[in-house]
């Protein structure tokens, strides 16, 4: 069985190549990374090829610039592209932060730009893939996975899933902090991606969400993803918001902290990613593999340990976070802890390849999983994944306030998808305005002029 990776360069795919080739219970003998970028593919993807030969899989990754090879004879393909690079990111954040507003890679402003630059590419990719092999399933993590997979359901020619770790990461660590093992856990999960709230969580069939709220202080200094919530609103809302959801309870205070610590997470992404590529390229110089991954790991350490701690404590830690990992040292490469999205991945294709049918939160079409929504929005719930496909299954019921947000932001969504379909520049406009993070048309319009002007081709689309 064969898997496309559709930005096959990205700096996930080393990592994420290892955890299928070590955690996919050899679900495919061969992997294409499809990178159209010429140091990537000498850099990131060449290190995934590496990894695979370190594990004893030799042969079975290989790299390439043409899409449809990586697509042709594929039962899954893994999306993973960024439209403007790193770059990109650091414009759609600035544009908004110099206004005042939320400037995140996934929602608000930014999340706007960055999903009218994607769906147009990942469409016709889609179109290219439903010529190659019109059975294979696409596995949406290109952000923003929800708005991304709306397009890719409602306008895709390829069937189509979103996933995303957020959910599962926070649900995993509130089972630590209650010292419950996984099989022991139940839980109700609902909203949109990088917009959800946990509303039940049950050990042994005793309910503990009341636990969880009342404590809420102790789970802040257990898990620093809690630690951006104001717990006297939480224990008001009534249910756990996963850490996105901060863009939308506390926007000022996401602002202030970006001034405070004077460089957006865009930015700090950009200067880590440059010294990943730079590092890794002048190791292949030496021909020293182990070299490579060493700085990888180091690097992609700091950026795990050092996610959102801009955004919430104007701080980014990364003089703490390389202390930290260069007195740990590299990970093995042939270890195999495996979590994060490549997890959620391989439960997808588990489920669906029916080796493995499982209980995953994704983002597919509602069906009547949340009531309060239309039937083809498309929702993050769990789903039972088998070989019959992704059956949503019946959400918990959100707090009246969370499921305000939810309908207000799924109508941008909504909007924003029309408008990058039909490249009406009005209707993107509108899209912007909808959203309870942008205060008005006025205020949409001027940000999608720049934002036009500042992307240049990759908008050039809408009129």
């Amino acid at each position: 069985m064969k898997l496309a990776i559709l930005g096959g360069g990205g700096v996930r795919m080393p990592a994420f190549v290892r955890a299928v080739l070590t955690g996919g219970a050899n679900l495919f003998d061969e992997i294409s990374l499809f990178e159209p970028d010429p140091v990537r593919r000498q850099t990131t993807a060449r290190l995934a090829v590496e990894v695979a030969a370190a594990l004893g899989h030799p042969g079975v990754v290989r790299v390439t610039p043409d899409p449809e090879e990586a697509f042709t004879d594929a039962s899954f393909v893994f999306s993973a592209i960024r439209v403007g690079g790193d770059q990109g990111r650091v414009i759609d954040e600035d544009v908004a932060l110099r206004r005042g507003l939320v400037g995140q890679e996934t929602t608000g402003p930014g999340g706007a730009a960055m999903a009218l630059r994607t769906i147009p590419v990942v469409l016709s990719y889609c179109d290219s893939l439903a010529q190659c092999s019109p059975d294979a399933v696409l596995i949406n993590f290109t952000n923003p996975a929800g708005i991304i997979t709306q397009a890719l359901s409602l306008h895709g020619a390829v069937r189509a899933v979103g996933v995303c770790d957020t959910p599962s990461g926070a649900l995993e660590r509130l089972g630590d902090f209650l010292g419950a093992k996984h099989e022991a856990v139940s839980f109700q999960y609902s909203g949109l991606n990088h917009l959800g709230w946990i509303t039940s969580f049950s050990v042994d069939g005793e309910e503990r969400i009341g636990d969880l709220i009342e404590r809420y202080e102790e789970l802040q200094q257990f898990d620093h993803r809690f630690a951006a919530f104001d717990p006297a609103m939480v224990r008001r809302v009534g249910a756990i918001p996963t850490e996105y959801v901060f863009y939308y309870y506390d926007p000022h205070r996401y602002v202030e902290g970006v001034a405070r610590a004077g460089s957006s997470r865009g930015q700090d992404v950009l200067r880590l990613n440059e010294e990943l590529l730079g590092g890794i390229g002048r190791s292949f110089e030496k021909g020293d593999v182990e070299d490579a991954w060493s700085t990888y790991s180091l690097l992609m350490g700091v950026r795990r340990d050092t996610y959102m701690r801009t955004d919430t404590e104007g701080d980014n830690h990364q003089a703490l976070a390389r202390s930290h990992r260069l007195a740990e040292g590299p990970a093995a490469i042939d270890e195999t802890t495996m979590g994060g999205y490549e997890g959620v991945a391989l439960r997808v294709i588990g489920g669906l390849t029916s080796r493995r049918p499982a209980e995953v939160i994704v983002n597919t079409r509602n069906g009547s999983a949340v009531p309060f929504l239309d039937g083809d929005d498309v929702v993050e719930v769990p789903a039972l994944v088998d070989g019959g496909g992704l059956h949503p299954l019946a959400a918990g019921e959100l707090p009246r306030s969370a499921r305000g947000l939810v309908i207000e932001v799924k109508e941008y969504e909504r909007t924003l998808v029309e408008a990058a379909v039909t490249g009406d520049a009005g209707l993107a406009e509108l899209a912007l305005s909808l959203h309870p993070l942008v205060p008005g048309i006025s205020v949409a319009r001027d940000l999608l002029t720049e934002y036009r002007e500042r992307h240049g081709a990759h908008l050039a689309y809408l009129r």
